[in-house]
């Protein structure tokens, strides 16, 4: 049963290397980045994993592309530089 959703367009501000995991994650799955990180929020809104071990196996990856070291502990730690 679909569900009717209204969507806002919203701009906003992500750490690049996240940005690039999550697209080549987004791309792998079939959908948008959009469509992502509503169905991560949704989870995490509810305490779920939104993940299964394959899709896991594939952050892995992307993350070590990339050169995505940080963890959740760190997402309460970043500082932009400030140039």
């Amino acid at each position: 049963m679909s569900k009717m959703i209204e969507r806002a367009q919203t701009g906003i501000r992500i750490e690049k290397r996240l940005l690039k995991v999550l697209k080549g994650l987004a791309e792998s799955l079939d959908i948008s980045v959009g469509d992502l990180i509503e169905g991560i929020a949704l989870h995490s809104f509810e305490n779920k994993p939104p993940f299964s071990e394959e899709t896991l196996a594939k952050i892995k990856q992307l993350k070590s592309v990339y050169d995505l070291e940080w963890t959740a502990e760190d997402s309460h730690t970043f500082k932009e530089d400030q140039e």
